[in-house]
């Protein structure tokens, strides 16, 4: 947790999603999740983490320098592939602030079913983005 309240200067975020790499299984989440934590305490990060379907989908949020050096990690860590952005930018304030690492998977809810109940597109990029971060804050109301 963060002890700022959630509004700071400099503050950033990213959503993206990504292939989970073959063979990844409920062992190789708890180990990702607890390092994530771990690492996300210490740089002042905050967000939620989705899997479903052998996919992930991240909102990270923070200080712009931090938040940069782990999405270089996420980048080269090899349980992820395919890595696609589907927004950045700067934030007034953070959406998850209580959390280091929300994690959510398919037994919380089904972004898919999300998107498809809500009418969203997956080929408009900015609608695409907005479903999965509706989405993701709906889960940790």
């Amino acid at each position: 947790m963060t002890s700022d309240g959630g509004h700071t200067e400099g503050l950033g975020f990213i959503l993206y999603r990504s292939a989970a790499a073959p063979g990844l299984g409920s062992e190789d989440l708890k180990r990702i999740l607890a390092v994530a934590r771990q690492r996300n305490e210490e740089h002042g990060l905050t967000g939620c983490l989705h899997h479903e379907d052998g996919m992930f989908f991240q909102w990270l949020e923070g200080p712009t320098a931090p938040l940069a050096e782990v999405v270089a990690m996420i980048r080269a860590d090899r349980r992820h592939e395919a890595l696609a952005v589907l927004d950045q930018g700067p934030i007034a304030q953070r959406r998850f602030h209580d959390w280091r690492m929300r994690f959510s998977d398919r037994d919380s809810g089904s972004l898919m079913d999300w998107i498809a109940r809500m009418g969203g597109s997956t080929f408009d990029r900015g609608a695409y983005a907005g479903g999965v971060t509706s989405f993701l804050q709906s889960l940790s109301a």
